[in-house]
């Protein structure tokens, strides 16, 4: 009777069983971490993307029009190689194809985001007096660097002599306006060209477009186009930015304390 009693119970193998199996559901689980992806296969992957950054929808052929980037200069002073960008002309004025100025100013927004998510130097030109302080300060709240004085030869050509020092240039320069003056085109379009430095350039109707990498053919003297091509790089800019710090997990930046900055500057400098 004893006998059939002990062997009924379980055997020992049988006890210990069932802990280990137990142990194995749990460890089944838990989910494994996911290793971060490499930012050479994300930039890869952005890069193949028509529009990753959404600068699309940034502006409107209306808010062009608004901000009087179809006013071109007289018709005597049109340069041949603009005529493609012209839609025709009204009381002796030249007037650009707005379908074609938004076309190619979205291809240099999304190129400048893509600069910036790459964490590139990017450089704002001007040498109109009336916009140059509007320009130094959206390149500011961008985050960003602008030129606006004159351009001394060799800054570029000739950087580590000028400035005794090896020197990282720009990964790219936005010209708000193209030309020196009246006749003469900016040098740093010329400097930048030898250097293999991408550019994009506001073309009105009596510059040559054929040194720049992105040209966006409109205004380029009247303020409301100036601030209006502003503030559209410098959104696009910082949606390029966001994008990168988003992606490698770090914490995003605090955009109001480059406002913050420039308005300090200001105050010292007026008292």
């Amino acid at each position: 009777m004893f006998r059939k009693s002990f062997n009924n119970l379980p055997r020992l193998s049988q006890l210990y069983a069932v802990p280990a199996r137990l142990q194995n559901t749990q460890t089944a689980q838990v989910p494994t971490p996911a290793e971060p992806e490499d930012i050479d296969v994300i930039e890869q992957r952005i890069l193949k993307h028509p529009d990753y950054f959404q600068v699309n929808n940034l502006f409107t052929v209306r808010d062009l029009f608004n901000a009087r980037v179809h006013y071109g200069h007289k018709e005597g002073s049109l340069d041949d190689r603009m005529r493609p960008y012209i839609y025709g002309s009204r009381l002796g004025h030249l007037i650009f194809d707005l379908d074609k100025t938004a076309s190619h100013l979205r291809d240099a927004l999304n190129f400048a985001a893509h600069i910036a998510f790459r964490d590139g130097i990017i450089l704002f030109f001007n040498r109109n007096a009336i916009n140059a302080h509007l320009v130094e300060k959206k390149a500011m709240e961008a985050g960003e660097f602008s030129h606006t004085r004159f351009w001394r030869g060799g800054i570029f050509t000739n950087a580590n002599v000028q400035f005794d020092a090896v020197t990282r240039l720009p990964d790219l320069c936005i010209f708000l306006n193209t030309q020196n003056n009246v006749m003469t085109q900016h040098t740093a379009v010329r400097d930048s060209a030898k250097m293999a430095i991408p550019t994009i350039g506001i073309v009105d109707s009596n510059c040559n477009p054929n040194l720049i990498t992105y040209p966006v053919p409109g205004n380029d003297d009247s303020p409301a186009a100036v601030e209006l091509y502003c503030n559209l790089f410098k959104e696009a800019i910082w949606r390029g930015k966001r994008k990168r710090r988003e992606l490698l997990g770090l914490p995003p930046l605090d955009e109001t304390q480059f406002k913050s900055s420039r308005s300090r500057s200001s105050k010292g400098k007026s008292g």
